[in-house]
């Protein structure tokens, strides 16, 4: 299959998983506003943030190397699987003996058995799901997105709604959820059979932990850019605060949907064209398809943030509003941030991931640390946004050894200053703020006509023609 068809049909199959499951997520905001308080929101976001910390810690980062080393032809994939879940299990008892230090740390003490029940289930579905997309079966991986995002759905109407479980039915549901998702997986992937002890190579778990442990430093840089400062708020401003900002953070992951979508289709296109003469070509169309996508998105958000918040949300929570514009450009540029990341992963070179997420996470922390004090939570959003553009500018340079990406300044500038506007207007909040902002989208896609053209002629009608010629042969 042509290589952007390829691109092009993956990334359908990832949309329909990802927007089916974000969709339901985004329905639910309601229903937490309403049922939670900004406090019992703030105390859920640290939990789910620490997680996102300890995961790759306790696991060793070994569910990023299943689909790395599944996808190539010369390992045993269900060596590879068994090896991760052995690695898994053993970092889990680890974490284990931790527990007492846990509990006189994290700020959420009255809740760490199901805060421990819950990083089991991650870490499993965590290598479980990265299995079955490096197998090929993206429909399933699609599909299991969708089903768990309606588990958790039932669980928080069932749990919160009738139950008023609060905290705690929020956790149980994702819980549930989890363990729904690995039940699938074991019996329509067909997995089950393939697990065994025997078959775990300790020559290939060397490779993997040689190839997962510099993601590691990665993925705590990385969650200093992206999460650490719920911590920082709740320290100098308060929970309370960091409930608004968990609540502000839901609008970027619209955008987030948008680049997922992409990445988990883009990352095994970049695995398979590691070796290609053309791929910096490829690379290049591909990014000028990203970053148009990403700020069109990013435009049409802010036309409609005011509305979407004004009647998605209870009164409580509708001045987070003043923390999305910046977010948004932070999940702009570490979507970039990411599509350069690939490069290391598909050329096995991961310690550049590292030391370029070592200097954007150190800028975070130390802007974070200057601004939340002094601005307020909106010192967040900026701290976000500024250590992803450097780690992006970072990436360009250091990656020019695999790949050479033509990135037109000029078109792309202009598209930003566009979005700058629409930041300025929102917060000038003028008369007629909306046909402003709606005016400012419209020149947009303008700028970007070239683009969109491109996108047009070398994606959609592609797909279009290959769907076309499916139905003549059926």
């Amino acid at each position: 299959m042509n290589k952007y068809k390829k691109l092009a049909a993956n990334s359908l199959i990832f949309a329909i998983g990802n927007l089916g499951s974000k969709l339901i997520a985004l329905l639910l905001i309601p229903l937490y506003t309403y049922y939670l308080s900004t406090t019992q929101y703030g105390t859920i976001d640290l939990i789910t943030t620490t997680l996102s910390l300890l995961l790759p810690i306790f696991t060793l980062s070994i569910y990023d190397a299943v689909l790395r080393f599944a996808m190539d032809k010369g390992y045993d994939k269900s060596a590879i699987l068994n090896n991760a879940l052995v690695l898994t299990l053993f970092g889990y008892l680890v974490a284990l003996l931790m527990y007492p230090i846990f509990k006189s740390l994290f700020p959420f003490s009255h809740f760490m058995g199901l805060f421990y029940l819950y990083l089991l289930t991650e870490c499993v579905n965590s290598s479980f799901l990265q299995f079955i997309r490096a197998i090929g079966k993206v429909t399933l991986f699609a599909s299991v997105g969708i089903m768990s995002a309606v588990v958790v759905l039932i669980g928080n109407i069932t749990f919160l709604v009738f139950l008023h479980l609060g905290t705690e039915g929020y956790i149980l549901s994702l819980i549930i959820a989890d363990l729904f998702s690995c039940l699938t997986i074991l019996f329509a992937g067909t997995i089950l059979p393939n697990l065994s002890i025997r078959k775990v190579s300790f020559a290939s778990v060397k490779e993997m932990l040689v190839y997962s442990i510099p993601l590691i430093p990665n993925s705590l840089m990385w969650w200093v850019m992206g999460v650490s400062d719920r911590y920082l708020i709740a320290y100098f401003i308060g929970i309370s605060a960091n409930g608004l900002y968990a609540v502000a953070n839901k609008i970027p992951s619209i955008l987030s949907v948008v680049n997922t979508v992409f990445f988990q289709a883009w990352q095994m296109s970049a695995i398979e064209e590691a070796a290609s003469t053309s791929k910096s070509k490829f690379y290049t169309d591909i990014f000028r398809f990203l970053s148009t996508l990403m700020l069109l998105v990013t435009s049409l958000l802010l036309v409609s943030l005011k509305f979407i918040l004004h009647y998605c949300v209870s009164a409580e929570y509708y001045s987070a509003w003043k923390y999305v514009p910046f977010l948004l450009l932070g999940v702009v540029f570490s979507s970039f941030s990411g599509f350069l990341g690939t490069n290391y992963i598909a050329a096995k070179k991961t310690f550049g991931v590292f030391r370029t997420s070592v200097i954007g996470a150190l800028l975070n922390l130390i802007v974070n640390l200057i601004l939340i004090p002094t601005v307020g939570v909106n010192g967040a959003s900026l701290a976000t946004m500024l250590s992803f553009l450097v780690m992006w500018v970072l990436r360009v340079i250091d990656t020019k050894d695999f790949v050479t990406i033509d990135i037109k300044l000029t078109n792309f500038l202009s598209g930003f200053i566009i979005i700058m506007a629409q930041v300025g207007i929102m917060f000038m909040n003028p008369p007629l703020e909306l046909l402003w902002q709606s005016l400012l989208f419209l020149s947009l896609l303008i700028v970007s006509k070239n683009e969109l053209g491109m996108i047009y002629t070398k994606l959609i009608l592609r797909v279009i023609h290959k769907a076309a010629g499916t139905r003549k042969v059926m």
